[in-house]
């Protein structure tokens, strides 16, 4: 474990462009729970992303939703240095057992065993591509979004014992084919299903899917975006997909958008439903497959919206939480429970704590401290 200084950013413009901009130029089926009764099984995750040497920090949860420093982890890797402009750089598996990191700054993908005293490293490899940032996981399957280079997706089998293995014929090019520039991709996530991936792709304003078949990728099916800077993006109830729209960062002119995705369908339910605010990026979805919320980085704030059971959506309240002046809110988890919703800020250093009520209104908990830089967030 390592200590460390909480350390404040300043120049909110500037973060701005570091954390939003500058990305664009440049488990297992097994019965075991990683979470107990008592609640030891409660945590917060995200990583430090330092340049000299990774670590990820680990928060315990109270039943009250508070957070405590429990330690912080290395990652044998080294991270970027700056903001990753992407969801899901941290992802836990399906019961928990196993946290996933991505090592930006090495091309590295780490995994961790997750116990109730801390994290054990299991292992750590080549991540299929250069600047790893964005992973999913469906069962023994990990996929890796890699943005630099031309970038790519890169896909592994998780091992009983938590070690990864490479699969052959899984690395598919993003929409431009693996030439030129990469498109500056923003998430990769499994369909419900396990059939399909999708990708976003902030510079090309598309929505990129890859059909799913005994674990290997096929090649990309690219569809334009209903609006502008398609950034996170979430599944919620009959698997509608709910993705961000960060419009370039243009102010108060962000949005989400809803959409039919199967193998077979890509088709727009809901274009463009404004939030009011500035660049919205970073998307979770309630447990009950009611709400959506995404983080508004250039207004300090958290806008929800309902969804509709045909997977249309509505806003609800522009800013359904509030996370401070230059706060910059990015990452978002909930709690395994769906009581709790936290939001990294990068501006501030900062986690702040809401209550989730039953009508999909946010109530403020208070905030942690931590590591300035920190990126990526998961719970349970």
């Amino acid at each position: 474990m390592n200590s460390f200084k909480s350390a404040k950013h300043l120049g909110t413009r500037l973060l701005l462009v570091v954390v939003f901009l500058l990305p664009w130029v440049a488990g297992f089926t097994s019965p075991v729970r990683a979470d107990d009764d008592d609640g030891s099984g409660r945590a917060v995750y995200t990583m430090t992303n330092a340049a000299d040497g990774n670590e990820v920090v680990v928060y315990i949860r109270s039943g009250s939703g508070s957070l405590s420093l429990q330690g912080s982890f290395s990652t044998d890797g080294l991270g970027s240095g700056a903001g990753l402009g992407s969801q899901e750089a941290v992802a836990l598996s399906e019961n928990g057992r196993w946290l996933f990191v991505v090592n930006a700054g090495s091309n590295q993908v780490s995994v961790f065993l997750v116990r109730r005293n801390g994290l054990k490293l299991t292992d750590v490899v080549d991540s299929g591509g250069i600047m790893p940032i964005s992973l999913t996981v469906r069962g023994r399957l990990l996929y890796v979004l890699n943005a630099g280079g031309s970038g790519n997706i890169s896909g592994f089998r998780i091992r009983n014992n938590g070690s990864l293995e490479s699969l052959n014929g899984s690395t598919q090019p993003l929409s431009n084919g693996g030439v030129g520039d990469s498109p500056q991709p923003a998430q990769i996530s499994f369909h419900p299903d396990g059939d399909l991936l999708v990708v976003t792709e902030k510079a090309t304003n598309l929505v990129v899917t890859y059909e799913v078949e005994d674990g290997i990728a096929g090649p990309p099916v690219p569809y334009p975006s209903a609006g502008e800077t398609p950034f996170g993006f979430a599944f919620g109830r009959n698997d509608h997909l709910i993705v961000s729209e960060a419009f370039g960062g243009a102010p108060d002119a962000s949005a989400m958008s809803s959409y039919e995705v199967d193998e077979d369908t890509f088709e727009v339910i809901s274009p463009s439903v404004g939030t009011t605010q500035t660049a919205a990026c970073w998307v979770v979805i309630s447990r009950n497959g009611r709400y959506a919320y995404t983080t508004n980085t250039g207004s300090g704030s958290i806008s929800s919206y309902r969804i509709e059971k045909e997977g249309a959506i509505t806003l609800l309240n522009a800013q359904a939480g509030l996370t401070g002046d230059g706060s910059m809110p990015i990452d978002m988890a909930l709690s395994r429970d769906g009581k709790f919703l936290y939001a990294l800020g990068s501006g501030s250093s900062t986690i702040s704590i809401f209550g989730v009520k039953a009508n999909g209104s946010l109530v403020p908990l208070g905030e942690t401290d931590v590591p300035a830089g920190s990126v990526g967030l998961a719970a349970r």
